[in-house]
């Protein structure tokens, strides 16, 4: 039977709760393919198929002609600066605080970017990348569930582990033809795979929902979704002296309890699964210094120890976790001290597939990594590699947080310069996660009265979002001579924008409520996964961030609605509820919109869409628990996490940028334009499948964004803060509008 094992993405980007822990997903195979890559993975090939790329692009000229022949443009470069809101964009440049970004927008254009349907990262950067919408493409969220189990699955990729072995002593050796395997639950393909195929290729960095990397005419550094070294979406580590409970989880991550003896501490680091079971580890030693102003850390197989004073990060730390002669894995990880007297309190970050010795393919070719950490070297391979569950479990501050961020965004800033170096003609895209990540855990600095900013600091980060939005603005000012030019076509875009999270809806606990929803013995509440849940009864059920599934009968495993007149009833009376659903605490609407997935879309994967599609008010997004599938007994909470700002709401509330250097020839673009107008500045005519419009087309030229257009308060409308006693408009503006949006 295949293991359906849920990444962490369930768990450490999005959802909560103690009982969700980091699953170990490929197992035994995971390092067994990592041994075998090693052999072949070497400084020589790495560096040599890079080198062998101007060569190989000049043989394609000769054999196939000019691709460029027809070409508006040499280059195009696309910089995504994931969640990058229109409105506080507006609002820092109106200030003056973002000079390169608003030169831009007078040269070219600026305007806001309609998102996806629904509007969070894995839909939006799918759409960005195919061309199509999620009924073309098939992802809709962070996660799905399996019609069989009712149980979640990761939506972007399928990892399945060894199923045969061989026991040889302690080890368990895969046999022939049961390695691990991983593949890309993305359907369509990806526009640079079409533009490869006519001979113009591509250097692609960390674009999401990349992972398994798909071979095609270029480089590709995956992004979203790549695991850990154990398997998970980001798995942190604790180390401290503070809790006698033994082993404590955390989301995200887990707690290991130092026993300490005078200065010097002795544990063990924690990897991923060892063949035969349990879990490879690497010794470790923690001496305190006579001062008690820094610790020593020496772990086996690192030659020098490392001394950190507290709240410091040390350098990327390579791992390598032994099982034996049979296979040996290595992996990456920073350290950090919150304190060492007179509690040691030590973080680790989640441990990265070592891009100079990676032990499963996070780019194409394999040796495009390999190469890239020589060159510039280590840097973060995980997919969402920006630790926002240890600061949603406080075992790190915003200091530790927000520069755990700037470290990450420096080492993406050299991939790109390295990138436009190389590749002076064709596509260059790169995404930068900072501005996102950033976002969703200092937004509460933006909302006075945000429930989580109780007993927590509101001063001191309140500038943390403008600081990385001038970061960005800073990059683009370094390389504007690269950037801006004749042959060269820059695209700045954003997947969504941003609005607040100040309350959680568990649609589960209002579906049990009205009648929707029943749990095994008429219970009130229910763990995660639908822990209680009796099929047998339920008509509707909710999981992940903005989706209501109906237990439909010949569908799900124990579906109950008919198909026909009984389920287009129940969607119609669930809309129509939905959509009168007030908070008790405010009274307000929380939700704004209720979309029907059979009236919305059309493409051949429409069916495994969840049948609702539920467009939040500012404010309001589904709870942690309801992403989980879970069922407490009240349907509204607080949200107090640090998690504060997000996007998983009615998407024309947040859409995204779209800086351009070249004037467009429409004031409304969309993602889904992205790839077919790059297609059409490479002279090339897109796939008939693709349904966005060529934005570069002859027409009426639009330019820079009429900054009057917008709010007084210099928010457009995806950047609506929703104060206190405050709700948002009674109805969403259109995608991408920029007319002034009442409150």
């Amino acid at each position: 039977m295949r293991s359906r094992v849920v990444p962490l993405v369930a768990l450490m980007v999005l959802f909560s709760g103690p009982s969700a822990l980091a699953y170990i997903g490929p197992g035994a195979g995971f390092a067994f393919a990592g041994s075998a890559l090693v052999l072949v993975s070497t400084l020589f090939l790495a560096f040599g198929v890079v080198l062998m790329f101007p060569i190989k692009l000049l043989w394609r000229l000769v054999v196939t002609g000019n691709p460029f022949k027809n070409a508006k443009v040499k280059r195009v470069v696309v910089l995504g600066l994931d969640g990058m809101d229109p409105g506080i964009a507006t609002r820092f440049m109106r200030e003056g605080k973002l000079p390169n970004f608003q030169r831009l927008a007078e040269r070219g254009v600026f305007r806001p970017l309609g998102t996806s349907y629904p509007s969070m990262s894995p839909v939006a950067w799918s759409s960005f990348t195919t061309g199509v919408d999620p009924s073309r493409h098939n992802i809709y969220d962070f996660l799905t569930r399996d019609p069989c189990t009712y149980m979640p699955m990761l939506s972007s990729t399928d990892i399945r582990s060894v199923k045969r072995v061989m026991n040889i002593g302690k080890f368990a050796v895969p046999l022939p033809g049961t390695r691990s395997t991983i593949k890309l639950l993305q359907k369509s393909q990806a526009f640079w795979k079409v533009l490869g195929e006519r001979n113009i290729t591509s250097t692609i960095q960390r674009v999401p929902i990349t992972f398994p990397p798909v071979p095609f005419k270029g480089l590709l550094l995956s992004g979203m979704c790549v695991p850990d070294l154990r398997g998970s979406q980001g798995t942190f580590g604790f180390f401290s002296t503070q809790s006698s409970d033994g082993h404590a989880a955390f989301t995200g991550g887990e707690q290991t309890v130092l026993r300490r003896q005078g200065n010097r501490i002795r544990t063990r680091v924690m990897g991923p699964d060892a063949p035969g079971g349990g879990h490879m580890t690497v010794p470790m030693t923690i001496t305190v210094a006579d001062d008690k102003q820094s610790a020593k850390l020496e772990i086996d197989g690192v030659d020098e120890p490392i001394v950190l004073r507290p709240q410091e990060y040390s350098e990327w730390v390579t791992l390598t976790f032994d099982a034996g002669r049979m296979a040996k894995v290595n992996g990456i990880t920073r350290f950090y001290f919150n304190s060492v007297d007179p509690e040691v309190n030590l973080y680790h970050t989640p441990i990265h597939i070592d891009p100079e010795n990676p032990a499963m393919p996070i780019s194409h070719p394999t040796v495009y990594a390999i190469y890239l950490a020589k060159k510039l070297g280590k840097f973060a391979t995980l997919g969402l590699a920006e630790d926002t569950w240890a600061l949603n479990e406080r075992v790190i501050d915003e200091k530790a947080f927000y520069e755990q961020a700037m470290l990450i965004a420096d080492e993406r800033v050299a991939m790109f310069k390295d990138a436009l170096k190389r590749q002076k003609k064709g596509l260059v895209t790169c995404v930068f996660d900072t501005t996102d990540r950033v976002q969703h855990m200092f937004y509460r600095y933006l909302d006075p009265e945000h429930p989580a900013n109780e007993g927590r600091d509101t001063e001191q980060w309140k500038d943390a979002i403008l600081r990385t939005y001038q970061r960005m603005d800073t990059m683009l000012g370094e390389m504007w001579d690269e950037l801006v030019r004749d042959d060269t076509c820059l695209m700045v875009i954003s997947d969504h924008g941003f609005t607040n999270f100040r309350r959680g809806v568990n649609l589960n606990a209002w579906l049990r409520d009205e009648g929707y929803l029943f749990l095994k013995d008429d219970k009130r509440t229910s763990g995660d996964w639908f822990a209680q849940v009796d099929w047998s009864r339920t008509r509707a059920f909710s999981l992940g961030l903005t989706g209501m599934f109906i237990n439909r009968k010949g569908r799900e495993a124990s579906g109950i609605v008919e198909e026909g007149a009984e389920y287009d009833a129940l969607v119609a009376e669930l809309i129509a509820r939905l959509k009168e659903l007030r908070d008790p605490k405010t009274g307000e609407k929380a939700i704004l919109d209720v979309f029907a997935s059979a009236d919305f879309f059309d493409g051949p994967y429409r069916f495994d869409a969840p049948d609702l599609i539920i467009g939040y008010d500012g404010g309001y997004r589904n709870s942690w628990d309801c992403a989980t599938g879970a069922v407490p007994e009240e349907v509204f909470s607080d949200n107090k996490k640090s998690w504060s700002g997000d996007h998983c709401v009615d998407p024309r509330i947040v859409p995204g940028v779209f800086f351009c250097s070249r004037p467009i020839a429409t004031d409304t673009p969309t993602l889904l334009d992205m790839a077919p107008s790059v297609m059409k500045l490479f002279g090339q005519q897109p796939p008939k499948y693709m349904q966005g419009t060529d934005i570069f087309r002859d027409g009426n030229v639009a330019g820079m964004l009429d900054p009057h257009s917008l709010s007084q308060s210099g928010s457009a409308p995806g950047a609506r803060i929703f104060p206190a006693g405050q709700s948002a408009p009674a109805a969403a503006a259109a995608v991408a509008a920029t007319e002034e949006s009442s409150r």
